[in-house]
C-alpha cells in the first residue's frame, strides 16, 4: 500500500476553521500540532478536523490529535472530528478517545455542534 504525506487544506465556515487532512498521519508528521499552534496563535478557537481522506493513522498520530484537542481546549475552544474512516474509528473505540472526541459524519451537523458549543461557552 502506497501512502501519501500529510496534506492540510484550510477552509472557513463562519468563525469555524475547518482542516481537511489527507495522507498519513504518523510518528514522523509534525506539521498538523504546528499549524494548529499557529491558528490558536491568531485567535482561532473552533475546528473541524475532517479526517475523511487521512487513510493511515499511527498512535503518534493519535497523540497528536490528542495533543491538539487538549491545547484547544484549554484555550476556551472546541474541536469536532469529521468523517473518520472504519480503521481509525476502532482506534478511537479501542482506546476509548471516541468518548472524548465528538464524532460526526455530516460536516453540516459538526459544524453546528461547534459553533453551538462556542455560544454556550460565551
Amino acid at each position: 500500500m502506497q501512502f501519501m504525506a500529510l496534506s492540510m487544506i484550510l477552509r472557513e465556515s463562519g468563525n469555524v476553521v475547518i482542516v481537511d487532512l489527507a495522507g498519513r498521519l504518523w510518528v514522523l508528521e509534525r506539521a498538523l500540532r504546528q499549524r494548529f499552534n499557529e491558528l490558536l496563535d491568531q485567535g482561532r478557537l473552533q475546528f473541524v478536523l475532517n479526517l475523511a481522506g487521512l487513510n493511515y493513522m499511527d498512535s503518534s498520530g493519535l497523540g497528536q490529535l490528542v495533543s491538539i484537542w487538549t491545547s484547544v481546549r484549554n484555550r476556551g475552544g472546541h474541536i469536532v472530528l469529521l468523517r473518520p474512516n472504519e480503521r481509525i474509528l476502532r482506534l478511537l473505540d479501542i482506546t476509548k478517545l471516541n468518548t472524548v472526541f465528538e464524532i460526526f459524519q455530516d460536516e453540516k451537523q459538526a459544524l453546528k455542534a461547534v459553533q453551538q458549543n462556542w455560544q454556550a461557552s460565551a
